[in-house]
């Protein structure tokens, strides 16, 4: 080969180098963006955004992953900063706005490492070392056990994260919510222990009445009232029998053709249906139960019968709130009447009671002796502050949860952050390299989260941070934080700020892998944009900047 085709090569790949930077700046651009959309719902002075959808409802929240889900972004970058915020929403619960901060800062300042042409696996490798020192200090320095059985300590954590959202001003009512509904559908078997709050603690809102009405039931609520006018609506210990069938004539499956070749053949097939649903009705009066909650329809005759023999009927009822029902009161679902049998019915059910409140009826099946679900009733102003009272109290249930499967708490209010980010300045002193600039623009990054706290409530940012940096570097005041109601430095030991560890350590893995997944990425093509002339060069098709 001549020596004269040599250079061409290198200059392709120059350019390619130099497209594949474009990208990734373009990328932090996005991640910036996005992360200055939601920086000011951080902290107990956060801000609301009003998001309108696209059937023209509004959502009035300070939650990270409730904004992002609504908002339309074009820029591929962002989109994945989007899911970033629901990953974090779905394994832990809370945080969601920390980590979009911390991504797009841990994003901003591998900006002037790209610009000065350092090549992004150096950048990624000191990112990674980082990320695995900074889950060591988090379980070994900064973080301490909990007793979980004290419940005044419980209390304390959930106020923290209650502390930042619009539900503050009620915020003893709403720990202790939050804390019996966890405690409620807390279930330990065969050593393993299982909190599922999405199944077993449903939240019921019903507008109107004052906030301080709310409360956990220790039983199920349904948004129900008995089939027929004269069945009881009131039954102390009531028998509860729960089923997964029809309670009216089979009807066929598709279209069903019967030829009738005399007169009595009709009266024939319609005693048969009536025989049908007495013998159904019978198989149920038999086990003697108050009260028979169905998922399908009762028909009129059925009834009929079930008045008579003084059995109050529910029907139509969810599969989940079925589910719940059984945890709550000792029952199983019964898929065939010819099935039921003494141990299927549920005794362990207190009172049960239909209340109107409004317009509408509801069902009580409460006063339950060890239930294993609940449901929480919301009382309020409108039905949008309800709406984000709910998403406050998730986050709440979440973080007891989170406590009580791994039980060891970080400190709040930035200090955590603080703590983390010194410590590493310290390891970076023995890293030798390029690498340890990256490193420690990590350590750097992690210093946006207690400087948007000072930001959120007015203080003065640098002298503050200046102030925190310096208690910091003194050993043993790794408790020390800012209070996000007034700016001031603030120890969290005294000021009982405490955060779970593993919402920390998700926030941190979640924030610095986003990142790193971003910085990997030289080019981003487009499967649908076509140019006027013909087919795209993949170059031409890739995406110009961020949208967001």
């Amino acid at each position: 080969m001549n020596s004269g085709g040599q250079p061409v090569v290198v200059l392709n790949q120059n350019t390619k180098r130099e497209q594949g930077r474009k990208v990734q700046l373009g990328n932090v651009q996005a991640g910036k963006t996005i992360a200055d959309v939601i920086r000011t719902c951080l902290g107990p002075r956060a801000m609301l955004k009003m998001l309108m959808d696209p059937m023209g409802g509004i959502c009035m929240t300070n939650d990270g992953n409730a904004i992002l889900r609504e908002i339309t972004v074009q820029h591929p970058a962002a989109k994945s900063l989007i899911e970033v915020a629901r990953t974090q929403d779905e394994e832990v619960g809370d945080g969601t706005t920390s980590v979009i901060i911390l991504a797009g800062e841990v994003l901003q300042v591998s900006e002037s490492f790209l610009t000065q042409n350092m090549h992004p696996t150096v950048i990624i490798a000191a990112y990674r070392q980082a990320l695995e020192d900074m889950q060591d200090i988090l379980k070994q320095q900064v973080s301490l056990e909990v007793d979980v059985t004290n419940r005044e300590e419980m209390l304390k954590i959930i106020k923290s994260c209650i502390g930042t959202k619009i539900i503050s001003k009620w915020s003893d009512l709403a720990c202790n919510i939050a804390l019996d509904a966890v405690s409620t559908v807390s279930l330990e078997e065969h050593g393993r222990r299982e909190i599922d709050i999405k199944r077993y603690a449903k939240v019921e809102k019903i507008p109107g009445g004052a906030i301080e009405d709310s409360k956990v039931l220790r039983g199920v609520m349904l948004n129900k009232d008995v089939v027929h006018a004269k069945m009881r609506r009131k039954i102390v210990n009531p028998r509860i029998c729960l089923l997964d069938c029809n309670l009216e004539y089979k009807k066929g499956e598709s279209q069903t053709n019967i030829e009738i070749s005399k007169e009595t053949d009709f009266a024939r097939i319609l005693e048969l249906e009536e025989e049908y649903i007495r013998q159904i009705c019978a198989e149920v009066i038999a086990v003697k139960p108050d009260l028979v909650i169905t998922e399908k329809g009762v028909s009129d005759l059925a009834q009929h019968f079930f008045v008579k023999a003084g059995i109050s009927v529910l029907r139509r009822v969810r599969k989940s709130d079925n589910n719940r029902i059984a945890r709550a009161c000792g029952a199983t679902v019964v898929n065939r009447t010819d099935e039921l049998k003494e141990e299927d019915v549920g005794t362990d059910c207190g009172l049960f009671e239909v209340r109107k409140i409004g317009d509408e009826y509801f069902a009580y099946i409460e006063e339950c002796k060890n239930p294993k679900a609940c449901t929480i009733v919301l009382r309020g102003a409108g039905k949008d502050f309800l709406m984000e009272v709910e998403r406050n109290l998730q986050d709440a249930m979440n973080v007891a949860r989170n406590v009580m499967i791994d039980a060891r708490l970080t400190p709040g209010g930035g200090a955590t952050e603080m703590a983390v980010a010194w410590a590493l300045n310290e390891k970076a002193k023995s890293i030798t390299g390029v690498e340890q600039w990256p490193y420690r623009a990590i350590a750097k990054s992690l210093e946006v989260i207690p400087r948007t706290l000072i930001q959120n409530c007015g203080a003065n940012t640098i002298r503050t941070i200046t102030a925190l940096r310096a208690k910091h570097a003194t050993p043993g005041n790794t408790t020390w934080g800012i209070d996000g109601e007034s700016g001031n430095i603030v120890d969290m030991k005294e000021f009982g700020i405490w955060e779970p560890f593993s919402v920390k350590s998700q926030v941190y893995k979640t924030a610095v892998e986003t990142a790193i997944l971003l910085l990997r990425i030289d080019d981003i093509v487009s499967g649908t944009k076509k140019q006027a002339g013909g087919d795209a060069p993949p170059q031409a098709a890739a995406s110009e900047g961020p949208e967001a």
